[in-house]
């Protein structure tokens, strides 16, 4: 959708059978300059329990960081979830699934890169990896070139987010993931909402829109499948009210 034609998204209360798919880095919590740099506001994890219980359990966070990573920041997560942008799942009943894989070889290839390159941060993933590039922008061809060429060789996806580029399973997204929760019992006939920040996001937006849902764009307007905007982090936790 043209970022001029975005506009602020109904009010939570007003929309029958929700379920929402709920992004992190960029939508819970602000981005920083290194992933463990983040601040996780108070009792985030109890917060985000109670808006699920007001849903009927139709509350799935879905994020690039693993979910044992996810863990490290709201401890032992209260609701549905997704990592490794879908890789791994936590499914409503506690059951958790695992899909793809990033051969050691790639993880090799990628720290050579980042010591002989300098000023890239490397994040190690159950099911692949990501660069950061945030200290140092000027690098970004460099990283992107690098993680395409990885991508081609192995047969795994390229993603590019804000300042990184991660190297993950061929048939994973954070669209599959809406999806894959969509045929679970607990999100059964509900009407699916992503909130995210990042081009990450858009495969969500996509499959929020083609389960009869929307998308929810957090920050600056952009081209974007998403049919509202949220400006800020504050403002998604207005609307969520948390």
């Amino acid at each position: 959708m043209s970022s001029a034609d975005l506009t602020a998204p109904p009010a939570l209360s007003d929309l029958d059978a929700a379920a929402l798919f709920l992004d992190f880095d960029g939508t819970l919590v602000e981005i920083a300059d290194n992933p463990d740099g983040i601040v996780v506001p108070d009792r985030l994890a109890f917060r985000l329990a109670e808006l699920a219980d007001r849903l009927s359990g139709r509350l799935a966070v879905i994020s690039g960081r693993s979910l044992g990573d996810l863990e490290t920041h709201l401890g032992r997560l209260p609701t549905a979830a997704a990592g490794s942008h879908g890789g791994e799942m936590k499914l409503p009943g506690g059951e958790v699934v695992r899909n793809g894989s990033c051969p050691s070889s790639v993880r090799s290839a990628a720290g050579r890169f980042v010591d002989q390159t300098g000023g890239l941060l490397l994040e190690s993933k159950p099911l692949g990896l990501a660069i950061h590039y945030r200290q140092a922008p000027e690098r970004e061809v460099e990283v992107i070139g690098f993680v395409e060429r990885m991508a081609e060789e192995f047969g795994l996806k390229a993603k590019r987010g804000k300042m990184v580029a991660e190297l993950i399973a061929h048939d994973t997204d954070k669209g599959e993931a809406v999806a894959k929760f969509m045929a679970e019992p607990a999100f059964a006939g509900s009407r699916p909402i992503f909130i995210g920040d990042d081009v990450t996001d858009e495969d969500g937006f996509l499959a929020a829109a083609s389960g009869g849902g929307f998308g929810i764009l957090v920050g600056e307007p952009r081209e974007t499948a998403a049919r509202y905007l949220l400006p800020d982090t504050p403002s998604v936790y207005a609307w969520l009210g948390l």
